[in-house]
């Protein structure tokens, strides 16, 4: 009865999705050296955890961009409702690490609720960052996601600001004497600077002062994912498929020509993605648990990958 029980348990792990079975060709799995949940992260899911202990909570907003810790969080009895809303059914309510902006703030603790903050300490600073260049007399523009959480409390207290997502917009700048830049914190560095020197050359009469502002998780990530680029024919990304910086690290291995795919959870797998690979690189985005890549890394060893990290 024993050993019936243990090779049931074989054949099917907890973490595996039903798919997933029977082994592929042996192939290296290369970990990346720096990967996964940022401390910004780390310390808004540690607050929330907190708060549920004593009080009931709402979390305006998704916490992170990350199913699985968003799950979590639900199993906790934590609610999620909407930053821009008018009403919450908690007394206490939290801003989600992705901040809010200081007139959206104001409005929830006006309306008598009990506001937490779990915004990243680098999101606040790209805010300061901000801030600080419209008190300076620069016109406000932010490079990022127009309808991204942090985007949208960037510019909350600026009604002039411009949001660049592409080259496409910075024709749709208005001529000032100064431009004031700073980005989404999870924006790739490279892709930034680009667009920084494409409105110098627009506007070379202007002066453009650029903050930046992209946090050093991010940067660590797409560096260490270059370091993975020459090495492999398969990278995979585990993050939530919400997650810009998870999504931004799909796109630079695809543009680097490197196959790419992005995935929340081991039960994603399945043999076929895997099949035919000499070198697999595991990377994971900024909202994404230790545990969570451990059982994507346990799941391909399965397939008959040999794990070594950069």
């Amino acid at each position: 009865m024993q050993s019936k029980a243990r090779s049931k348990m074989l054949k099917e792990p907890p973490f595996l999705g039903g798919d997933f079975v029977g082994q592929s060709k042996g192939f290296e799995i290369i970990i990346a050296s720096h990967y996964g949940m940022c401390f910004g992260v780390r310390d808004a899911i540690t607050l929330a955890e907190k708060r549920a202990k004593s009080a009931k909570l709402t979390i305006l907003g998704e916490l992170v961009h990350n199913e699985v810790v968003r799950e979590k969080m639900r199993s906790l009895g934590i609610r999620e409702g909407d930053l821009f809303g008018t009403r919450a059914s908690t007394r206490e309510v939290l801003v989600t690490a992705h901040g809010a902006s200081d007139q959206e703030k104001l409005r929830w603790e006006k309306m008598g609720y009990d506001l937490k903050d779990s915004t990243c300490p680098l999101v606040r600073k790209a805010h300061d960052s901000l801030a600080s260049l419209v008190a300076g007399g620069y016109f406000p523009v932010v490079i990022g996601k127009k309808e991204h959480a942090e985007v949208r409390g960037l510019t909350g207290d600026f009604p002039d600001a411009r949001v660049i997502e592409g080259m496409e917009d910075l024709k749709t700048l208005p001529i000032m004497p100064k431009y004031g830049v700073v980005s989404q914190t999870t924006q790739l560095i490279d892709r930034v600077r680009c667009l920084v020197s494409a409105m110098e050359e627009q506007f070379p009469e202007s002066e453009v002062c650029f903050r930046d502002t992209v946090c050093q998780p991010t940067k660590n990530r797409q560096r260490a994912l270059g370091e993975l680029l020459g090495k492999c024919d398969l990278i995979v990304v585990v993050g939530g498929q919400n997650s810009n910086n998870s999504r931004e690290l799909v796109k630079s291995a695809r543009r680097a020509g490197v196959d790419s795919l992005l995935i929340s959870q081991a039960g994603e797998l399945s043999r076929e993605k895997v099949c035919g690979r000499e070198r697999i690189g595991v990377t994971a985005g900024t909202s994404t648990q230790k545990a969570c890549v451990e059982k994507v890394v346990q799941a391909m060893e399965q397939l008959g990958g040999k794990c070594r990290r950069l």
